[in-house]
């Protein structure tokens, strides 16, 4: 159950995000915005933490901040698999961090 939370939680902050920031993805309808919730959630649950493990010398060598980085790279992966127009690198790296501050509060509020 917890699961299904977080994953909703994630397409809200995900919604939250590219309301924000429309540029960085171009998101078309509500089945699409679950869908990449859904598929950031499973690559967040699955593949981030392999990529934590093998970037963890550069994660300690730059105190945590690439991990903005590995985030981009993962919801990068997500627009590319889903076939999500975005506006590049740098616009996804913004809407990374805008998707980790919301997911952040968003939790707060449901309290998972």
């Amino acid at each position: 159950m917890a699961f299904l939370v977080r994953i909703g939680v994630t397409a809200a902050a995900l919604w939250l995000a590219t309301a924000l920031y429309p540029q960085a993805l171009q998101v078309g309808s509500p089945r699409t915005l679950l869908l990449a919730g859904l598929a950031l959630g499973l690559v967040n649950a699955v593949v981030r933490p392999v990529l934590l493990l093998l970037t963890l010398p550069l994660n300690l060598l730059t105190l945590g901040l690439f991990t903005l980085v590995v985030n981009t790279f993962l919801l990068y992966l997500v627009a590319w698999s889903l076939g999500i127009p975005h506006g590049g690198f740098a616009s996804v790296f913004v809407l990374a961090v805008l998707v980790s501050l919301a997911s952040v509060a968003l939790t707060k509020l449901v309290a998972v």
